[in-house]
């Protein structure tokens, strides 16, 4: 839709109406449950020293949620910047051994100047250390919420970072915009809170400015290609980034909000209504039950079969499984049960699932009908190669 304000003029599909947007707004007054992410330029500052200053307000601000009954889980960066800055490092180091040094030296740090400042408001904290593969894996996923859940059962304050000490490219996050959507996909939670040094999504205006984008119903890729940020060396992350994240929660229901925050009393102003930073919600908010949600959003697939467009209709319209009888083409080589994309001729992801067979035996009996597959494998096996029951369509 196109906004004027004065001389400003923004062409952004996703906005919502003002109306609608603040009757978001108010919904996050409910919220019992929040995840906060909070990125290493906010709390550490140029020279790679903490800012004692920001965290003192920021430990403040979520004790007082806790000590509201608000379940509170923060999603903390800063352990490399803060080991940087003891080992004497000028620049953020680019190798893995060099980096996994500095958050071994600064992860203890870090925690140390928490466990200090959530003393002073009578707050416990816990540190949770994760990788992607903790919750690839389906009884380490479970693990690691069971754990989540204990401890804001406790009225402990969960304290989450990357495992950077052990994290290798193949387990990996990327950043910690992903792991504070996946943490907050997990438990779940009714508000995820990225916090950054930026007042939220801005787009440009016809004089040359930006202007911050109070809602965003949904994300496309015009909304995408204005993102403005890259990182620092002190971070990996950047709006693309946090716009991504932040839409992979909303599009399961819980909305998103990205704000500044070097912002006073931030957390609680969102939590409260106000018009602060931009709001991320989705078109359709349709909620996925935890095993949906593991498929679709904690894995790194093994592989991709493409599949026609009888097979396309089969899944996306008559809720059915994916047949030998329809698949194509098959990527990657992977054993039974593997996580696996699910692709159209054309190219388009619309699916993920757990596999049947081996990608040897799927190769053998791609595009034949399930009275062949006993003579084409030399035995029994099952009629279908995706279940509908282990699979997930996703939008995009």
């Amino acid at each position: 839709m196109a906004r004027h304000t004065g001389r400003i003029l923004i062409t952004i599909p996703t906005v919502l109406p003002m109306d609608t947007h603040l009757q978001q707004r108010e919904k996050l007054r409910a919220a019992r449950r929040v995840v906060v992410k909070v990125g290493s330029r906010v709390l550490v500052q140029r020279n790679g020293r903490p800012d004692l200053r920001r965290l003192r307000e920021l430990t403040r601000d979520l004790a007082s949620l806790r000590k509201r009954g608000v379940d509170v889980i923060l999603v903390s960066s800063g352990a490399i910047g803060s080991g940087m800055q003891a080992l004497g490092m000028k620049r953020r180091p680019t190798e893995i051994a060099e980096l996994q040094m500095a958050a071994a030296v600064g992860q203890s740090r870090l925690m140390a100047i928490y466990e200090k400042l959530f003393a002073r408001e009578h707050c416990r904290i816990g540190q949770v250390l994760l990788t992607h593969a903790d919750l690839k894996d389906r009884t380490r996923h479970l693990n690691a919420r069971n754990t989540l859940l204990a401890m804001l059962t406790h009225n402990i304050i969960p304290i989450i970072n990357e495992n950077d000490v052990v994290a290798v490219e193949e387990i990996k996050f990327g950043d910690n915009d992903l792991l504070a959507a996946l943490v907050a996909l997990l438990v779940p939670a009714d508000v995820l809170v990225l916090l950054t040094t930026v007042d939220g999504f801005r787009a440009p205006t016809s004089n040359g400015r930006t202007h911050r984008v109070a809602c965003l119903n949904g994300l496309t890729d015009e909304t995408l290609s204005l993102a403005k940020g890259k990182g620092s060396e002190l971070s990996t992350g950047g709006m693309a980034s946090k716009l991504r994240s932040a839409d992979m929660v909303a599009q399961v229901g819980a909305p998103v909000v990205i704000a500044n925050g070097r912002a006073l009393g931030i957390i609680s102003q969102i939590l409260a209504g106000a018009d602060v930073g931009t709001l991320l919600t989705a078109p359709k908010q349709a909620g996925r039950g935890a095993f949906k949600r593991w498929l679709a959003y904690f894995q790194k697939p093994a592989g991709a079969l493409t599949i026609d467009d009888g097979a396309c209709k089969a899944l996306t319209q008559k809720g059915g499984s994916l047949l030998p009888v329809g698949i194509r083409a098959v990527e990657g080589e992977f054993d039974v049960e593997a996580v696996v994309d699910i692709r159209t001729l054309d190219g388009r992801l619309i699916a993920r699932g757990l596999v049947e067979y081996a990608s040897a035996d799927l190769r053998k009996i791609a595009g034949h009908h399930t009275a062949e597959l006993v003579t084409l494998l030399g035995g029994e096996g099952p009629e279908v190669a995706v279940h509908r029951d282990n699979l997930v369509l996703l939008k995009n």
